[in-house]
């Protein structure tokens, strides 16, 4: 497909996309869509990967995602009626492949892609669930689905398969422990990987300043003893 051609279909895809995620309030808005399309284009540009198939996967990935929809199959089956209706059908075969498997599934849960474009979606994927954003989704998740704040006597649960994952309710702040500090180590990409030190090094002091408010020691002087 000619350049300007397949620029105009992706206008097309990107306005179908934004009315879909248009009221979203769980963290994957349109906005989270856009941002890992850059992240994930970037990405793909320092790591020789497809850029074209990097593009569509990144519009898509939410598309298809578990949590959106009543099936595996379901999904996909949004992700190509949006690529057939957008005379974008000729990617359905590399685009799903590289967003079949890009989900944190859980902390015991193998997770690799195989290609290196699904690879760079992956990671673009998890570095916006990193740093001051990361954060801000986090809480913005647990708030659309009723999940408590904190509680110190829940404690984190490593869990080993899918389906513990997806039953999974714990306090947000569990989640950072649960899934987000995890992240960091299971990127694919030296470019990521880059990006993402910085950003995991926030959130953990976020979570450090967290517990100090929490326990009080932020205000608590030895002096008070």
């Amino acid at each position: 497909m000619k350049e300007p051609i397949f620029r105009e279909a992706v206008g097309r895809l990107e306005n179908s996309i934004r009315r879909m995620q248009a009221t979203d309030s769980s963290g994957h808005d349109w906005w989270h869509t856009w941002r890992v399309r850059n992240l994930a284009t970037y990405i793909a540009s320092k790591e020789n990967a497809d850029l074209l198939v990097v593009e569509l996967a990144a519009l898509l990935h939410d598309v298809s995602d578990w949590k959106f929809n009543v099936d595996e199959k379901a999904g996909f089956d949004n992700v190509k009626g949006l690529l057939v209706v957008n005379k974008l059908e000729k990617y359905t075969r590399p685009v799903i492949s590289c967003i079949r498997n890009i989900s944190f599934k859980g902390a015991g849960v193998p997770d690799k892609p195989g290609s290196i474009e699904a690879q760079c979606v992956q990671d673009a994927d998890r570095l916006d669930a990193m740093g001051a954003i990361g954060i801000a989704r986090t809480f913005a998740f647990g708030g659309h689905h009723n999940r408590t704040l904190f509680d110190p006597e829940t404690k984190p649960v490593m869990v080993n398969t899918f389906e513990q994952y997806k039953s999974q309710n714990s306090p947000t702040i569990n989640h950072f422990y649960e899934k987000l500090f995890l992240l960091h180590d299971r990127l694919n990409t030296v470019t990521a990987k880059r990006i993402a030190a910085d950003r995991h090094q926030f959130m953990e002091a976020y979570i450090k300043r967290f517990m100090d408010e929490w326990n009080g020691s932020d205000f608590i002087s030895e002096q008070d003893f």
